[in-house]
């Protein structure tokens, strides 16, 4: 199950690189519509996400930059559990402050779970992680999350181009 799931990780992540490569700031802080989730700079320079503890309705559009910073999030959030240490919350994880850190984080985060993976066999795939039942179904929906965050944030990535042609 380990080969299928690192596959399906390393599918994932070239398809994020297509994206990731090609980001700039104007990207990531472009706002597509008026009701939208960023990140901005609190009063001490430290960038941080909107945020709320019930998901609002009608949902926020996020933008690249907010998309990022909740990969960032949850990514270390997953590697934490993965490690059997406390997940941060969303306010101990400010945005990088810059497309380029927070891209560069993120290819961190990719290497910490690379090497996390490579720990992993048949027994420590089946133990408990955290509130999942198992490590496998941690690492499942790690490649979920990520296929679903990137196909967002090259959706918010193509329409942003688009209006500027």
């Amino acid at each position: 199950m380990t080969d299928l799931l690192r596959w399906q990780f390393d599918l994932t992540w070239s398809l994020a690189t297509i994206h990731l490569d090609d980001l700039t700031d104007d990207d990531a802080l472009w706002e597509p519509g008026p009701l939208i989730w960023t990140v901005r700079p609190d009063t001490g320079g430290v960038w941080r996400p909107d945020w709320a503890e019930t998901e609002p309705s009608p949902i926020p559009v996020p933008t690249i930059g907010w998309l990022t910073w909740h990969i960032d999030w949850w990514w270390s959030g997953a590697l934490a559990t993965a490690r059997g240490t406390a997940a941060p919350g969303p306010g101990d994880v400010p945005w990088a402050g810059s497309t380029a850190a927070a891209v560069a984080r993120l290819r961190t985060l990719r290497s910490e779970w690379l090497a996390a993976l490579e720990t992993l066999g048949p027994d420590e795939l089946a133990e408990p992680a955290g509130a999942w039942p198992s490590v496998a179904h941690l690492v499942a929906w790690v490649n979920a999350e990520l296929m679903k965050n990137v196909a967002e944030l090259g959706q918010l990535r193509l329409a942003r181009r688009a209006s500027l042609a």
